[in-house]
């Protein structure tokens, strides 16, 4: 497969957060498609329980700065970013006092879901996107990986679709099991509206509510191809992807990503 740059937009990276099945895959999946050859670029959230001082992050100051207005209020974007050397790749951060400094992943310290948790959504795909934009950097594939990423697909189609960055890019989906519970409300689906990204070209997924699967299908719905995390994801998500036609890559373990990964992408193209 020839060379390409890849977008990895993922949800947490093992080793700033504790070892699971997403935060490993979110390390070893760059990892090993760099390995294969390929130009690479890793986001993901900087979550509360990252230790910036153990895990040496920096803010990027010429990346930082932009405010993102989401529901009529700004909220300033942040890029941070570390290094992996054990993995030779780098890992850029999107930070926010509001939505990620001090607070968990999905939940608070009582275990309680965070009602904002669409608004995080809306705030980590847009902030990578104008981050990669910022850098002049232009993918020709961008893998979103979780819940947190996939809106991402949304916006490079309809509200980044004319940006040289993204024009010709090929959308990934991965889509996972249920990770919450909450129905996130139709009102904070309208707050995803930007630019040509209107909630029109949503409210057939979520009209009627609007939570962890809704969230994966809108991601889906704007993604080229599928990739399933595991056995357990929502079969109602791979039958939306199936009627719209798309490919879909079932589960693979970790010793077969180098190559499974790599001849998935080239097959977009």
């Amino acid at each position: 497969m020839k060379a390409k740059k890849i977008l990895f937009i993922t949800t947490e990276v093992e080793p700033f957060v504790a070892e699971n099945e997403k935060s490993l895959m979110g390390r070893l999946l760059p990892q090993s498609v760099q390995e294969a050859g390929h130009e690479i670029r890793a986001f993901s959230p900087k979550w509360g329980n990252i230790n910036e001082r153990r895990n040496q992050l920096h803010e990027v100051i010429r990346l930082s700065g932009m405010n993102l207005i989401i529901d009529d209020t700004d909220h300033p974007l942040i890029i941070k970013v570390a290094s992996l050397p054990s993995a030779k790749m780098q890992v850029f951060f999107i930070d926010n006092d509001d939505y990620f400094m001090k607070r968990g992943i999905l939940t608070d310290k009582e275990g309680k879901e965070y009602s904002d948790n669409c608004e995080r959504a809306i705030f980590y795909a847009r902030g990578v996107l104008e981050t990669v934009k910022k850098q002049g950097w232009v993918p020709d594939v961008i893998h979103c990986y979780g819940w947190i990423s996939a809106l991402a697909p949304f916006y490079i189609k309809k509200a980044y679709g004319d940006e040289p960055s993204f024009r010709d890019t090929k959308v990934v989906m991965e889509v996972s099991p249920k990770e919450f519970t909450q129905d996130l409300g139709i009102d904070n689906a309208k707050f995803a509206e930007y630019k040509e990204a209107r909630y029109d070209d949503i409210k057939d997924i979520c009209s009627t509510a609007f939570g962890h699967t809704e969230l994966e299908k809108i991601g889906v719905k704007f993604a080229d191809a599928v990739i399933m995390e595991n056995d357990q994801v929502d079969a109602s998500i791979i039958d939306y992807a199936q009627s719209l036609g798309l490919p879909i890559l079932q589960p693979v373990s970790n010793e077969a990503i180098k190559d499974t990964f790599s001849d998935f992408y080239e097959k977009l193209f």
